[in-house]
């Protein structure tokens, strides 16, 4: 596409959770910091959450792939499950042999011996659950049983929730309290602010092989905070998009007028128009020299 135009390996702005692009502003450094700390404890449930596109699939793999081999995990990227669709998922990725027709009962003893025999060979059981809020409550108690499992030292399993704002609606319901008791760590992903927004685009950039001057305008930078939220997803689609009208004019940098063109196509940049990226729009196009430039950047 534009990668030989602007000096690139690869596309810098993917949506695909791709942990080598993973950056390490405050936040996500900040959760990755307390989802290790945690692990290590190998006590109770851990919870992670954010806004749609903050980037808990990428901290999750990255979470994952951080850990020692000490660690057995299993990750379950759409727990949408009922109960014994749920152990049977665990029983597979624990390559747990279950004798029988493998109903609730059967599975939580084979899962049982399997993370006693895990215990006795020094080994850590760990799963990881992506979009935690969309898992039914019945669910959520059959997994918070399974970690009632424990040597007299430790629980046989540590388990991570990841999921939107609405998991935390979910655990307040009566049935699952007891889980909400034992959620010992958490944290709240937040956006990234004007100035981690500047350094996440040079990031992605260099990481697909940028060796040259800066891609975006200081003027687009902000457009491109103002009109994503600092939201990373979101921020991806609209550099990405703007990147493109660049190419397409033959430039290598991207100005603001691209940026307002990429974000007027993106539906959710778009409806964030007059609240957000309106007044910082008016003023970075304005003292380059009038609003006409913005259509002609």
């Amino acid at each position: 596409m534009y990668e030989a135009h602007f000096g690139l390996r690869e596309l810098p702005f993917g949506l695909t959770p791709d942990t080598s692009f993973f950056f390490a502003c405050s936040t996500y450094q900040e959760a990755l910091n307390t989802l290790l700390v945690a692990a290590g404890t190998g006590e109770g449930f851990i919870k992670i959450t954010g806004e749609v596109g903050t980037g808990k699939t990428l901290l999750a793999r990255k979470f994952l792939s951080s850990l020692g081999r000490q660690f057995v995990t299993a990750y379950i990227p759409n727990p949408y499950l009922d109960s014994q669709t749920l152990l049977q998922t665990l029983a597979e990725d624990f390559q747990v042999q279950v004798p029988g027709e493998g109903d609730c009962t059967r599975l939580i003893r084979a899962l049982t011996h399997a993370l006693l025999d895990y215990a006795r060979a020094g080994k850590r059981v760990l799963v990881c659950l992506d979009e935690a809020q969309a898992m039914p409550l019945k669910s959520l108690e059959t997994l918070r049983l399974l970690t009632n499992l424990e040597t007299e030292k430790r629980k046989l399993v540590q388990v991570v929730l990841f999921g939107q704002p609405e998991l935390d609606e979910n655990l307040q319901d009566r049935s699952v309290r007891q889980l909400r008791q034992r959620i010992t760590f958490q944290y709240r992903l937040r956006g990234l602010s004007s100035e981690e927004t500047r350094r996440y685009l040079n990031h992605r950039l260099r990481v697909a092989g940028h060796r040259g001057e800066e891609v975006f305008t200081a003027a687009a930078v902000r457009l491109l905070h103002a009109f994503s939220g600092g939201v990373p997803r979101l921020l991806n689609i609209l550099a990405h998009k703007s990147m493109m009208l660049a190419y397409g004019k033959g430039r290598r940098t991207v100005a603001a007028g691209a940026v307002v063109r990429a974000a007027l196509d993106t539906p959710a940049a778009a409806r964030g128009f007059a609240r957000r990226a309106w007044p910082v729009a008016t003023g970075a196009l304005l003292s380059l020299g009038g609003l006409t430039w913005m259509w002609l950047a």
